[in-house]
């Protein structure tokens, strides 16, 4: 039988070992932890353990085999999971989403005023080379996405001074999102990014699947954490409103 089937529904992973023990504490757990990690919730899979004699002397041959099987196990998981992402890319309409946040120690005024001003991103944002506000409400953006530059107009469709900032894309690149501004305490300031996007080609879906734009956004509040904090104080400021539409 092979050690790694798809029937119907089933990932079937059968294995042989006399003293498993080993295998029931290290192993089967990592291939849960792989599937409830791509988080495949159609699909289910089934261990079957047979135990031949104990004396053969085949034990650690056995468990190597287990750490085989669970690479195979992450290899078809894992081509689940983009073949599901993938599908769904080719539809128009799909968007993924993230959000991430991260606590500043600066006031909540402050953390808004750094925020509003855009063309210093490029300054602390991994992948931004360029922001350029056309007027209050419109911006061009210029950065990496999967190793390929990328540019796209967005426009600001709500702006309530310390509070939030929503956007979305009107050309190019597909992205619209909401950032928001808690204030902890008077001298920290919870910002929380939440941003919807749609991958537009294999290596920005694989980058989806794999979770890279989730890394890529926790880093650049991470960065502008660090640069706000490193200077003590924002670069300028604009506490101009945007109505939402």
């Amino acid at each position: 039988m092979q050690p790694l089937q798809l029937l119907g529904r089933e990932i079937v992973i059968t294995c042989t070992t006399a003293q498993n023990s080993m295998a029931r504490e290290t192993y089967y757990p990592a291939i849960s932890a792989i599937f409830h990690r791509v988080k495949i919730r159609c699909w289910r899979y089934v261990v079957t353990l047979e135990n031949p004699d104990p004396s053969d002397g085949s034990s650690l041959q056995e468990v190597k085999m287990l750490g085989r099987i669970v690479t195979l196990a992450a290899v078809v998981a894992g081509g689940m999971m983009l073949s599901k992402t993938f599908r769904k890319s080719r539809n128009s309409g799909y968007t993924s989403t993230v959000e991430n946040f991260v606590e500043v120690n600066v006031p909540v005024s402050t953390a808004y005023n750094q925020w509003t001003q855009f063309e210093e991103f490029p300054r602390f944002m991994k992948g931004v080379h360029e922001v350029r506000q056309i007027d209050d409400t419109h911006l061009h953006w210029r950065a990496e996405i999967a190793g390929k530059e990328e540019e796209w107009d967005a426009e600001i469709t709500e702006q309530v001074p310390d509070q939030r900032i929503a956007w979305h894309s009107t050309s190019g690149a597909k992205n619209s999102g909401i950032v928001s501004f808690y204030g902890i305490s008077d001298s920290k300031t919870r910002v929380v990014l939440k941003m919807d996007y749609g991958p537009q080609g294999f290596l920005e879906g694989l980058g989806d699947a794999l979770g890279a734009v989730k890394a890529r956004t926790s880093e650049n509040l991470q960065c502008f954490k660090e640069f706000l904090e490193s200077h003590g104080k924002e670069t300028g400021a604009w506490r101009g409103s945007v109505g939402q539409h």
